[in-house]
């Protein structure tokens, strides 16, 4: 839903609700700065039964009387729009309280706390550490990347966005068109997954290499958002974590612990290098690349070249 549009709808639902008797459609068109902007009263007849019908659909049971001056006039009670107490056990209120203290950067810290304020209202202890109710250690979801709210913001309103993006085997960020989906945190790094208007198909993009400003863009989608985005299994491939095959590097000594953590045999070749052997899946080249001179693939001999390609890019750029 379009920013303009839910605060239209939200001061609408305010005006319902605040008042003491029914509204006309001319009072609440006085009340209501957007609807003084709608232009014709054709315009805002025609917007002013659209919101009605939305905020009916959002669950606002509206009514509709007579008023003293002859017309139609509406009213959303209070008693008849109130919600049953929310009732939460420990645990649920504990794990809705955790929940809520994920998010540690500032602009969604004040969102955070308000959350847990309405979670105490609502029957979590003040005694009660959602940390020590679960035995957990304390979440962190860290967010450094200017490119995350804005694409957030994008992901929720559906608008496309262009941005710089810088491959791991490119010496120079290229522009990217894309419509986005969904945002997701891997091992400590976001990802955005999307449809790529210039490629034609969906990618997924890690925000460290975002780089400069993301930018929205006017208009639809062109592609439909499918109902489930593996982000997490994407990135997994690049890692080699589908891997049905296992390939053998020669590491740097002290160097690639990534990879060493991956590694299912590690024998030391002296003069600073060890033999790894690692699983093989689809995207290993382009993670291989990312350690330099410090790896030299020895074998299989598809692997090697392909990573030996991507270095020449990476060298021609």
């Amino acid at each position: 839903m379009a920013i303009a549009k839910a605060e239209r709808l939200m001061n609408l639902a305010l005006c319902l609700l605040g008042t003491r008797r029914p509204l006309s459609k001319r009072e609440l068109r006085e009340s209501i700065e957007a609807y003084l902007e709608a232009g014709s009263d054709d315009s805002f007849n025609r917007m002013f039964e659209r919101d009605k019908d939305d905020l009916r659909e959002l669950g606002l049971v509206i009514e509709t009387v007579e008023n003293l001056d002859g017309e139609v006039g509406y009213q959303a009670r209070r008693d008849s729009n109130s919600l049953p107490p929310i009732t939460l056990d420990a645990e649920e209120a504990a794990a809705l309280g955790l929940a809520a203290k994920v998010w540690q950067q500032a602009r969604l810290a004040g969102a955070a706390s308000g959350a847990l304020q309405k979670l105490r209202a609502a029957g979590l202890p003040e005694d009660v550490d959602p940390y020590e109710a679960h035995g957990a250690l304390e979440p962190r979801i860290p967010v450094h990347e200017a490119a995350f709210e804005p694409l957030m913001l994008a992901c929720r309103d559906r608008r496309p966005v262009v941005f710089e993006y810088r491959k791991a085997t490119a010496a120079r960020p290229e522009p990217r068109h894309v419509e986005p989906w969904a945002l997701e945190c891997w091992r400590g790094h976001w990802y955005l997954a999307g449809f790529d208007r210039d490629r034609g198909a969906e990618r997924v993009f890690r925000l460290s290499r975002i780089t400069g400003k993301v930018r929205s863009r006017g208009g639809a989608f062109t592609a439909e958002v499918p109902d489930v985005v593996t982000v997490r299994e994407t990135v997994a491939s690049w890692a080699g974590e589908t891997a049905d095959r296992s390939a053998r590097i020669r590491l740097r000594a002290g160097a690639g612990y990534p990879l060493r953590a991956r590694a299912t045999a590690v024998r030391e070749l002296g003069d600073g290098w060890d033999e790894l052997e690692i699983p093989y899946g689809h995207g290993l080249d382009a993670w291989l690349v990312e350690f330099g001179p410090d790896v030299v693939v020895l074998d299989p001999a598809e692997l090697r070249a392909d990573v030996v390609d991507r270095l020449r890019a990476v060298a021609k750029g």
